[in-house]
């Protein structure tokens, strides 16, 4: 089984032809790459609570931490509970599908999975037991919305945030995850787009996604005429860290493998983090004349993000001017496109995940190829950029409208923002009733 194949059974999407279906059903169970996958499980939770919540909760202001801390945890126990009776079913399912044939089954999957339909505790997908695989791609599915709202946080009804997860997950993220993880036959599959882990399902979509709902929500009413500094850039630090961490097992786990591709994908995850470092770094430096440690914690998200379409089939350097490139332009997307756009995405998803995704996602296409150190065979420039440049931009257009949509819907029933006074007073409290600080 070579890189891209392996790339296909992301997310537990794994009975991808007759043939491995077929191969399936007579595999054995192996417990080496079975421990990794539950492994690396436990990493992409603690990616996301602790991680992500600390990362987004350290930026913002002292009076609404607590309100990201809480919308994650309902985020994971709604999209727990959606995975089993619907998503799982809708990413996975592959009936319909054949190579090269665009039809529905290659956009979204059916409901032959839904409720585990068909799932029992000895059901293999390749030799990894399929609640193994299941709870793998669940995990990515409750990151997934969770990045989003960081682009309009301080600012949305709880209630609203709840309705949007349920639509969203439903109407954008499964059907995106099936696009790029179906196998083949899949919507990204049959164009030839490469992305290992997820830079269009997870990060371009999010995105977008939180650019939409930053510009329907509106800007904060204290945005850019009173002090909305982070409230502690330590939190914010720690996140960054539990982040990187947990990349290991959002790109490593995805090879649902301990073999010598997860040994590649793990040097290039971490390369990759180091040079967004450095290339935060060096630009911070010389446009803004300082150094700071969020910065320094941006550019490491940018390096993975930027790496996570490219894992499994770029080398060592391509990584690292995966890294170094995607650190930079995010730095500019964060300090000077910010400003152009003149949008409130508060803290800064368009820019960091976005743009690192689109950047990852074309460099990908550049950097596979064997004459600058990748493993993609026969990989013609041109044809392959053209492929990569079709997965952004579908990936962008289904995002941006059907987020859209769901807003607009949100919008017209139960409303969107809170009152003023309850942005003044700040959502821990009236939202929730709680004080981080007290």
């Amino acid at each position: 089984m070579n890189i891209r194949s392996i790339s296909s059974l992301v997310l537990g999407c794994l009975l991808l032809s007759p043939h491995f279906a077929q191969a399936a059903e007579t595999a054995t169970l192996n417990q080496t790459s079975t421990s990794w996958v539950m492994t690396s499980i436990v990493f992409v939770m603690i990616m996301f609570i602790p991680g992500l919540a600390l990362f987004y909760g350290g930026m913002l202001r002292s009076k609404n931490v607590l309100s990201i801390c809480t919308q994650f945890f309902a985020f994971a126990g709604i999209i727990g509970l959606m995975w089993i009776t619907h998503i799982y079913s809708m990413i996975v399912d592959t009936t319909g599908m054949h190579d090269g044939t665009f039809n529905l089954a290659s956009f979204v999957g059916g409901f032959d999975k839904a409720f585990m339909h068909g799932v029992t505790d000895q059901s293999l997908m390749g030799d990894i037991p399929e609640y193994v695989t299941s709870v793998f791609g669940m995990t990515f599915a409750m990151i997934t919305p969770a990045i989003v709202v960081g682009g309009y946080a301080e600012r949305m009804k709880f209630s609203a945030m709840v309705i949007f997860v349920i639509l969203w997950t439903t109407i954008v993220y499964a059907p995106m995850a099936h696009m790029v993880w179906g196998g083949v036959g899949s919507a990204m599959h049959n164009w030839g787009v490469l992305d290992f882990a997820g830079g269009t399902a997870v990060h371009i979509n999010s995105g977008i996604a939180a650019l939409v709902g930053a510009m329907i929500i509106g800007r904060r009413k204290d945005w850019k005429t009173q002090n909305i500094a982070p409230h502690n850039l330590v939190y914010t630090f720690i996140g960054a860290g539990l982040l990187w961490a947990g990349w290991f097992g959002f790109n490593v786990g995805s090879a649902l493998a301990a073999n010598a591709s997860a040994g590649l994908i793990m040097m290039n995850t971490q390369v990759a983090a180091c040079a967004g470092i450095v290339g935060w770094m060096i630009i911070e430096k010389v446009l803004d004349r300082h150094t700071t440690s969020l910065g320094l914690a941006s550019g490491a998200i940018a390096g993975l993000v930027g790496i996570t379409p490219a894992a499994a089939y770029v080398g060592v350097f391509g990584a690292a001017a995966i890294g170094l490139i995607t650190g930079m332009v995010c730095f500019y997307a964060v300090t000077r496109l910010k400003n152009v756009l003149n949008i409130d995405d508060s803290l800064d998803v368009f820019a960091l995940h976005g743009i690192g995704g689109m950047v990852g996602g074309i460099l990908t296409g550049i950097f596979a190829s064997p004459l600058l150190g990748g493993n993609i065979t026969g990989l013609d420039f041109g044809t392959q950029f053209i492929a990569q440049v079709i997965g952004i931009i579908v990936t962008v257009v289904y995002s941006a409208v059907c987020t859209w949509g769901i807003f607009k819907v949100i919008e017209l029933t139960v409303g969107l923002r809170v009152s003023h006074e309850e942005e003044e007073k700040g959502l821990d409290l009236s939202d929730h009733n709680e004080r981080a600080y007290n």
